[in-house]
């Protein structure tokens, strides 16, 4: 039956409405998007998205707002566009910002549509990415602008732990809205984006000091100097690779587990592992080589990759499992470990530990790092994160002793008495105190000053001591150390001890939270 004048008249009436609103802002402005090497907020989804598989919500959606002209004002979406789809077969839900329609700015019913978002991710069990392109508040509606941040941040909280959520910083991203993304999991921001509380021209305002807006927060600035962000991506594009490819190691929630690859995995030896401690215990080399040599197919995705580059943490999988890897940098710092290392270790396991994804703990410490700075700065609190990071997390734990596992280091980084399931040790182990120099100088103290030859006295008793305690079979005799294995049979090892440990169940007083020591 043919449709009547009046239904079709309606149906071109909706078609027209829709097209305006795929149009966001305009052309004019998608253009401009576009002049500035970004993306359009639709664009990044349909990019993100499996192929048709986008459902929008709240397309109407309109602000309420009529100071200062704006109840004539058209704000297509209001400014996001929010919805559910796919990736790769996966629901995740989503918020894009359009900076095309008021410059992104977030009022209170552009708030409202995250927030359902939000709330549609926590009732499903499902992701929640955030595309962050916005000018701040929308100063228009005043203080309703600012009681929909407080919603998102609130919400942020409740997700927290529950599902994994991903903010990308594709644009500005300043004031309060920067808060948003710190709440989140992870932050990947294009090197075109900008992030930070308070701009150069406030900053100059204050303290007189002139500083570019890149410099105080673009992408290298908040990754290298801050640590805020996780990944930084050439653009658009690449951070939207990025996002999809985290998304690949994450469980959808909770009370799932992580994805697992299926396949056949050589679980054979890997003896370029065999050849990577140098000789000389002093000479550093990059622990990437052992993380590459145990992962499936050397593919490790490293995060925060130039924050803290004394200790690297990441993503990998070992047969087919998602695994999170915590190793010390030998390279950098000898391997220390500091306020920043521990701070960037300690939300990493936290996150690992929350949704499910064993740890892997590549060991190779001389200890914390001394000196005034790091003592006024809190070492003590922020190495107690670490502890307290590792000792609360319920997940599988298996570390490897590569070499140096000294003093208060050693127990940081997972040792048996911290909870580790399973402690492997490399011969070239070592696990003491200290040092053997600094040990002898201390033990020995009087033999060497004594001695006539006091060079030779101290080589004598750093050996002795060296062999008293620095060797892993010590280690082993106490039991510290369930074995110790040739560096190429180390896949193998962690691969086994982590398939016996995939049952784990582990049961821990009840209490409404512990007290982190932040």
């Amino acid at each position: 039956m043919p449709l009547s004048s009046k239904q079709q008249e309606r149906i071109h009436t909706l078609r027209m409405k829709k097209r305006q609103l795929m149009l966001g802002g305009g052309q004019e402005r998608i253009d401009k998007q576009h002049a500035s090497g970004k993306m359009t907020a639709r664009e990044r989804l349909d990019y993100l998205l499996d192929r048709n598989s986008f459902q929008e919500f709240s397309v109407f959606a309109r602000h309420r707002c009529t100071y200062f002209g704006m109840a004539n004002k058209e704000a297509p979406s209001d400014g996001v566009v929010t919805g559910v789809g796919t990736i790769d077969g996966r629901y995740v839900h989503v918020a894009s910002q359009d900076f095309t329609v008021f410059g992104g700015s977030a009022g209170e019913v552009h708030c409202l549509k995250i927030v359902d978002a939000m709330k549609a991710s926590l009732r499903t069990g499902t992701p929640f990415i955030f595309i962050n392109d916005s000018g701040g508040a929308r100063i228009q509606e005043g203080i309703e602008a600012l009681a929909g941040y407080a919603r998102v941040f609130y919400a942020n909280v409740e997700l927290s732990g529950v599902v994994p959520q991903i903010s990308l910083i594709c644009g500005p991203c300043a004031g309060g809205a920067a808060y948003s993304p710190a709440l989140t999991d992870f932050i990947i921001q294009t090197r075109q984006a900008q992030m930070f509380i308070t701009g150069p021209q406030v900053i100059k305002q204050v303290t007189g000091e002139e500083v570019t807006a890149e410099e105080l927060g673009g992408a290298e600035a908040q990754m290298h100097y801050s640590g805020v962000v996780h990944f930084v991506a050439e653009n658009d594009q690449h951070a939207l690779d990025i996002c999809k490819r985290l998304l690949s190691f994450l469980p959808a929630n909770n009370i799932e587990d992580p994805p697992v690859v299926p396949g056949e995995y050589s679980l054979e030896p890997v003896f370029t592992l065999d050849e990577v401690i140098p000789d000389d215990p002093k000479q550093p080399y990059d622990v990437r080589e052992v993380v590459h040599g145990i992962v499936d197919y050397g593919d490790f995705m490293e995060v925060q990759s130039t924050f803290a580059e004394n200790i690297v943490v990441g993503f990998g999988r070992i047969a087919g499992r998602t695994v999170g890897i915590i190793a010390n940098q030998p390279r950098v710092f000898a391997g220390v470990l500091d306020i920043n290392s521990s701070d960037k270790a300690s939300r990493f396991i936290r996150f690992c530990n929350a949704f499910n994804i064993p740890l892997v703990t590549l060991v190779d410490t001389p200890g914390f790092l001394p000196g005034v700075d790091q003592e006024y700065g809190g070492i003590i609190r922020h190495g107690a994160k670490l502890l307290f990071a590792y000792s609360a997390a319920t997940v599988p734990k298996v570390s490897v002793i590569l070499r140096k596992a000294y003093g208060g280091a050693y127990v940081a980084m997972c040792g048996r008495d911290l909870g580790a399931d399973r402690v492997f040790a490399w011969p070239t182990a070592e696990v003491a105190v200290m040092g053997a120099e600094g040990a002898a100088e201390i033990v020995f103290k009087r033999e060497i000053e004594q001695a006539e030859d006091k060079e030779a006295a101290r080589a004598r008793f750093t050996e002795e001591y060296r062999n008293t305690f620095g060797t892993p079979y010590v280690a082993g005799e106490h039991r510290i150390v369930d074995d110790i294995i040739e560096p190429s049979q180390t896949r193998i090892a962690v691969a086994r001890a982590l398939e016996s440990l995939h049952t784990k169940r582990e049961l821990r007083p009840a209490k409404k939270h512990g007290l982190i020591p932040l």
